[in-house]
């Protein structure tokens, strides 16, 4: 059995290699993708010996010998190649944005069971995903905590029963008791520390402004076929609820599970079949003593109440919505703008007059290009 990464030397990608270490010893790595990280990738290449290594920033490799021990790194040809022309039982897909799009047609063809985190690759693409059964295709396992939470639930437990609301919990990140007016010089590194998960900066940025959740109904939307009016929104600062599940003979259901992604990871990997040792800690029921559960303000998650008024029948509304996103999070990362001008960029880009028949993956690319090559000419 083996498993392909792509995100390696991302948080979810290195914790899905420690489990994997401490876990599943039978589980070979067949291939390591990283964006631009060479000295990380280069030590766990050293460490795993996987057959095959990507590197997307392949101009870092100019000077670089193209084999490490008996692993190979693959141009982007070859990748496609290999993709093809082989089988994974595991692939994770860990790679933020859009640009995961790049590989997710091939990736779907190679692989029994897809774990994805990349949650862009679902909303942006989850129209075709849905034309093309990409579904039936491969088992894809959500590994993000809310939609981890619904699969467990749908697949396990009650998958005829009639249902009323899905409601998708946030921590709020570290504002949510915060005037968003009053956000206005919070500096970078301030909004990337997250109270609860350790994440990469996109998604701990998109959990403080609460963009990650709107993202994310677009996400169960596609992947449960949930209606938008059955779905919404609330504060849980405490991140142990994941999802609420409200029935029509008004009995409610919380999926509840500690706030750690080695646990939709583990999960995943059990799709391997491969037995595996787990050493079980206890977690006793009296943690969970005080948990709370907040409405939605507009006055502190501004963005919430703007999704909510998007007409989400066209996908090129969703799409524009997550490339604002995208472009916003990095000028503020590149200290270009304010912490507050996130909203406002996601608001002034989802306004933008551009059609396009976004039939294919590559139409869907070509549009987040087209997007923010127009961009370029509109003051933000």
């Amino acid at each position: 059995m083996k498993i392909n990464i792509y995100g390696s030397t991302g948080v979810i990608g290195k914790k899905t290699l420690s489990l994997v270490d401490e876990n599943f010893p039978n589980l070979k790595i067949g291939l390591l993708c990283a964006k631009s990280n060479l000295k990380l990738l280069t030590k766990q290449i050293k460490k795993y010996k996987p057959k095959y290594a990507f590197l997307y920033d392949h101009e870092k490799l100019t000077n670089f010998k193209y084999k490490i021990g008996k692993t190979k790194f693959l141009n982007s040809d070859e990748l496609k190649s290999y993709l093809s022309s082989s089988k994974s039982n595991l692939s994770l897909l860990a790679i933020s944005g859009y640009k995961s799009l790049y590989f997710l047609e091939n990736i779907i063809q190679n692989t029994d069971n897809l774990g994805i985190v990349s949650k862009e690759a679902i909303v942006s693409g989850g129209h075709i995903f849905k034309k093309k059964n990409y579904f039936n295709k491969t088992n894809i396992f959500p590994i993000d905590s809310e939609h981890f939470s619904l699969f467990e639930f749908f697949n396990k437990i009650y998958s005829n029963t009639k249902i009323k609301n899905i409601i998708l919990t946030a921590s709020g990140g570290p504002f949510y008791k915060k005037k968003f007016n009053s956000l206005k010089n919070i500096k970078f590194q301030q909004a990337i520390k997250h109270p609860k998960w350790n994440m990469g900066y996109k998604n701990s940025i998109d959990s403080a402004t609460l963009v990650n959740k709107c993202l994310e109904l677009i996400e169960a939307h596609y992947l449960f076929d949930i209606p938008f009016n059955k779905m919404k929104i609330i504060v849980h600062p405490e991140a142990l609820v994941h999802s609420i599940v409200e029935f029509d003979n008004y009995v409610t259901q919380f999926n509840l599970f500690k706030n750690d992604m080695s646990i939709p990871i583990l999960n995943f990997l059990c799709q391997s079949k491969i037995k595996y040792k787990f050493n079980e800690k206890k977690y006793f029921i009296n943690r969970y003593k005080n948990l709370n559960f907040l409405e939605v303000k507009e006055d502190i998650f501004p963005i919430y109440k703007f999704f909510d008024s998007i007409n989400k029948k066209k996908p090129e509304n969703l799409i524009k919505f997550n490339i604002g996103n995208e472009i916003a999070v990095d000028l503020y990362k590149n200290n270009k703008i304010k912490y507050t001008d996130i909203y406002r960029i996601i608001k002034k880009v989802t306004s933008l007059n551009l059609y396009s028949s976004l039939n294919t993956i590559k139409d869907i690319i070509q549009y987040h290009e087209e997007v923010e090559k127009k961009l370029l000419n509109i003051k933000i």
